[in-house]
């Protein structure tokens, strides 16, 4: 397979490992409280958002 990403910007991984965070998280909140489940998975989104902003700033190729 021909990869077109080699070795390059890593940053779109940092948006689904804030949401698998989330998600592990939010299942520790599930029985209890449901929309603590929903507020984790946003958390994590937003998470790894930042941290892909901070991924693409640091990337020297810009």
């Amino acid at each position: 397979m021909n990869a077109t990403n080699t070795g390059g910007d890593k940053s779109s991984w940092a948006v689904g490992g804030g949401v698998l965070l989330g998600i592990g998280v939010g299942f520790f909140y599930l029985p209890h409280a449901p929309l603590a489940f929903v507020g984790s998975l946003l958390g994590g989104i937003g998470l790894g958002l930042m941290v892909a902003a901070i991924i693409s700033a640091m990337n020297p190729r810009g």
